[in-house]
């Protein structure tokens, strides 16, 4: 495949955007070469600017549940596009928004609608040190929640693929509120709890962990992390922002039956818009401003257009037998992953919760951020650029999660299994 017109935009990216990109993995530091700039997507695949076409397993990180350029979504948007751009007041659809969000997840009482993820994650950490009174957070190591300063410690995606320092530019002082503890270790957390549990405002978690590659967690251990929140006085914090309406209808905490205290969403609820939200128990909602003391606020919060693209999207995953396609069609895709690198003697633990997944380069199990961390990053990268060549595009970093849509059909196995034995082959 050429890449010219991708290399020359490269060169003129760098120019004016730092790194040459909008979000650091984008650079392909992680596997070296040159970013990929698309033009176009459809379905399940993406066209680059040189006109190469690829089979899409990134999915705009996510959001992209449907497969790209969904009519229902597609016809939302144009619909809501006729009326107006953003209105910084009140309108119809985000309370439409609300309710539905609602409904579907039952812990999420009262909900407020952001324009990120990250805005989502740090104002629930904002409302749980203000409902508490407690100053610090306890996280997980490999675990991130979005640029903010209290999370970009231990935070892998982005952080763990640059080798960056834990914490740049977040002041000390900031950092030491924000606690540590490993993914999947129940004792340690209770050890923290016996001996900090007063001090902490809340345990924010994604449970799956998306950003460190795909981590599933352990039989019991988020219900016992529920507990150990309960026992202590500390909020407990779904960051649903990948996972949810995404593993399961009503998410992480549908598919592991664990109640939250307040969740954070993003990526689906937006079908493909930017767009973020936070919600939980009424009495705790209610502690937000102008309702309550605690201050949050942004310009284009609950904007029509991305509001019309994620309901159409909830919408449309409300519809019988979605989720079950969707896990027959990750289910084969990881067969194929599988069968591929066994037959080219490859060793590698797959790691998949529903249409989540992650290749890692190493024998497992891979559980938490050490064992994630022995994967050979090197040889991922030559799989990427070999799956790249073959038209398959893959998240440029061995840390970070693949998401499976609805598009992805039986010709795109095909198309994935004739790469894969390629690119395992040229491993060997």
């Amino acid at each position: 495949m050429k890449h010219d017109i991708s290399k020359a935009l490269f060169a003129r990216a760098q120019e004016r955007i730092p790194g040459g990109v909008n979000s650091p993995v984008r650079a392909f530091r992680g596997v070296g070469g040159t970013p990929v700039f698309f033009r176009e997507a459809h379905g399940a695949w993406l066209t680059d600017v040189d006109g190469n076409r690829y089979l899409d397993f990134v999915g705009s990180w996510g959001p992209m549940i449907l497969g790209h350029s969904h009519p229902a979504v597609l016809g939302a948007v144009s619909e809501a596009l006729k009326k107006a751009t953003s209105f910084g007041a009140p309108h119809a659809g985000e309370v439409e928004m609300a309710e539905l969000l609602c409904s579907i997840v039952p812990s999420v009482e009262k909900v407020r609608l952001v324009s990120s993820g990250t805005e989502a994650t740090l104002a629930a950490i904002r409302l749980a040190r203000g409902a508490t009174g407690r100053p610090c957070i306890l996280k997980f190591e490999g675990c991130y929640h979005g640029h903010a300063d209290s999370f970009l410690v231990k935070a892998g995606s982005g952080v763990e693929t640059l080798g960056l320092p834990d914490s740049p530019g977040v002041p000390e002082a900031l950092a030491r509120l924000t606690l540590t503890e490993p993914y999947n270790d129940l004792p340690a957390v209770e050890r923290l709890f016996e001996q900090r549990g007063r001090e902490i405002a809340c345990a924010i978690i994604e449970p799956v962990v998306g950003n460190m590659g795909l981590l599933a967690p352990k039989e019991g251990y988020l219900k016992g992390l529920e507990a150990l929140c309960r026992k202590h006085g500390v909020l407990l914090i779904l960051d649903e922002v990948m996972t949810g309406f995404r593993v399961a209808r009503g998410g992480a905490q549908e598919l592991y039956g664990v109640k939250p205290d307040l969740t954070t969403f993003g990526k689906v609820i937006g079908g493909g818009l930017p767009v973020g939200a936070y919600g939980g128990r009424r009495e705790l909602m209610a502690h937000i401003a102008p309702e309550g003391p605690v201050y949050q606020a942004g310009t284009l919060s609950g904007n029509p257009l991305a509001v019309a693209a994620g309901m159409a999207c909830l919408k449309a995953l409300g519809e019988p037998g979605v989720y079950e396609r969707l896990e027959r069609a990750s289910a084969a895709i990881e067969q194929v992953l599988r069968e591929e690198a066994r037959a080219a003697g490859i060793p590698v633990t797959f790691n998949r919760v529903g249409s989540m997944w992650t290749l890692f380069f190493c024998e497992g199990p891979v559980y938490d951020y050490r064992s994630a961390k022995k994967a050979d990053t090197g040889r991922f990268g030559r799989f990427f650029h070999a799956m790249l060549e073959a038209g398959v595009y893959l998240p440029p970093s061995q840390f970070e999660a693949a998401f499976v849509s609805l598009a992805h059909g039986d010709a795109e196995l095909e198309h994935l299994r004739r790469a894969a034995r390629t690119a395992f082959t040229s491993l060997g």
